[in-house]
């Protein structure tokens, strides 16, 4: 029986033999990180269990990112201690003000992940790096002390889903869609501790950003991680990028399964998730007209330069609603730059947007776009849980860059096509 590239990786980071699913390994990490948020919490037991130093200075990463440039006394004590960390230990990869970003897009930027590794990081969305090709997952702060301590982690081997896409892509549709599509077919409990694995002739033309937007979201399935085989296009993204070697593995044609499913992408409109789950996704027919008091572009899920220049390409020349607030983000400082570069930040600032230095912000209701009693926004992000974004009497609905900047020029849940024909 052949294996999966997640059973592969695995296999090649354990000392055990002929691993099978269920099977409780401890496994090498080559890459372990934490943010502002989750990293206090790792360095508080860190030195509390007497280790002496990092497992390897060059694989740690430490990201003040969530409440970065700091919003408050609390966030500025706690940038401050991982800073200090980072000095006494000697971590090299230590990214603050001037340097920083959202660190699901910050590593896999920096060539820092790459396909082969086991990439640990105590955030849920550490799945994003997936779309490399290595098998990434979040974990606990305490876990993630002894990690940074001994490089080295107890897993359980997951059974992967096998979701094969294919058919051509309607207008407008993008990794964002598909994923919020796939979640509303299997639920916010459907890969619960499972791996998904996309696969398929779509797949295989979607874009680098597109593919870490999908895998990021597989948290929101309930999967353990999510995971794309690298081809020509992860290997185009990573040149001038990767830090160190790396290692390619790809499922064999005889691997088991624990389910396969298959999608048609020629079905598939730009989709709306509903408030108060990621599940309740609905086509953009069904979401259009409901008014909007904010618009947010941004996040680990979709702040990349892609997303942006769509944005953009909605936004020129149009004025966004007088009663709209449209926050963009970033999510990098290179992307930043880069849409400095193209004009991009014109195109947003004369539209009437306001645009950030990179931070995760409004997304988990830190700053940077809070919602008040009553408000309701639709945003880049990746969940849209009750009170994710402020009040809990607001209401936050989860789409693609597309959508959000046509949304924020008709005050109203909009389909791009309303804005931009052609």
């Amino acid at each position: 029986m052949g294996k999966t590239i997640v059973e592969k990786i695995l296999s090649a980071h354990t000392d055990t033999n002929n691993l099978r699913i269920g099977d409780i390994i401890k496994a090498r990490v080559d890459f372990a990180f934490a943010n502002d948020i989750t990293a206090p919490i790792a360095i508080k037991y860190f030195k509390e269990s007497g280790a002496k130093e990092v497992f390897n200075k060059k694989r740690v990463g430490l990201i003040p990112d969530h409440f970065a440039p700091n919003k408050d006394i609390k966030s500025a004590e706690q940038c401050k201690l991982l800073r200090e960390f980072a000095q006494e230990y000697e971590i090299e990869n230590y990214f603050e003000i001037g340097k920083m970003g959202i660190e699901h897009a910050l590593l896999p930027e920096k060539g820092l992940v790459l396909p082969g590794d086991v990439v640990v990081g105590a955030d849920s969305h550490t799945d994003t790096s997936g779309a490399l090709g290595a098998f990434a997952i979040g974990v606990g702060s305490t876990d993630l002390a002894a990690i940074m301590a001994l490089g080295e982690a107890w897993l359980k081997v997951s059974p992967t889903i096998k979701f094969i896409y294919s058919g051509k892509l309607n207008k407008w549709v993008s990794g964002k869609d598909l994923i919020l599509y796939t979640i509303s077919k299997i639920g916010v409990d459907g890969a619960n501790y499972k791996v998904m694995e996309f696969s398929g002739e779509v797949i295989k033309r979607l874009s680098m950003d597109n593919r870490f937007t999908m895998c990021n979201m597989a948290i929101e399935a309930g999967a353990k991680t999510g995971i794309i085989e690298p081809d020509e296009t992860t290997l185009e993204y990573l040149k001038g990028r990767a830090k160190r070697p790396f290692q390619i593995y790809k499922s064999d044609t005889d691997a088991h399964y624990e389910k396969i499913i298959e999608i048609d992408v020629s079905k598939i409109e730009p989709q709306v998730a509903f408030p108060h789950l990621p599940e309740n996704a609905k086509p953009i027919g069904e979401a259009k007209g409901i008014k909007i008091d904010q618009s947010i572009i941004g996040s680990c899920t979709n702040g990349r330069i892609e997303d942006l220049r769509i944005a953009a390409e909605i936004l020129k020349g149009q004025q966004v609603h007088s009663e709209v607030r449209l926050i963009i983000i970033p999510a990098t400082q290179d992307v930043y730059l880069q849409a400095l570069r193209e004009g991009l930040i014109d195109i947003f600032i004369f539209s009437g947007a306001a645009v950030s230095t990179p931070t995760c912000g409004p997304c988990l209701g830190g700053y940077m776009g809070i919602l008040a009693k009553g408000e309701r926004a639709i945003s880049t992000t990746n969940r849209n849980f009750v009170g994710r974004m402020g009040h809990p009497e607001s209401e936050v609905y989860l789409a693609s860059p597309a959508v959000a900047a046509a949304s924020a020029i008709l005050g109203r849940i909009a389909s791009p096509e309303e804005v931009k024909q052609g």
